[in-house]
């Protein structure tokens, strides 16, 4: 099933987020200050850059309804 397919949202700036976000070294900033303690299959990093891409719009579900998200 496709997250996007779902969805009647465009995409329009979230790859320009999204590329920005790893550009800058966000998520590995993130995992450096909190390490994975655990054994969780995603990082800190990449649950904040959901978090956020999430705020802008990208789906209207929500995050923990869909575990293909970060896959």
């Amino acid at each position: 099933m496709s997250i996007v397919a779902d969805s009647n949202v465009t995409i329009a700036h979230l790859g320009i987020v999204s590329g920005i976000i790893d550009k800058l070294g966000i998520c590995e900033y993130i995992d450096r200050l909190i390490p994975k303690k655990r054994s969780h299959i995603v990082t800190h990093g990449e649950a904040v850059k959901a978090l956020l891409l999430n705020c802008l719009g990208f789906i209207e579900r929500r995050l923990y309804l869909m575990p293909e998200y970060f896959l």
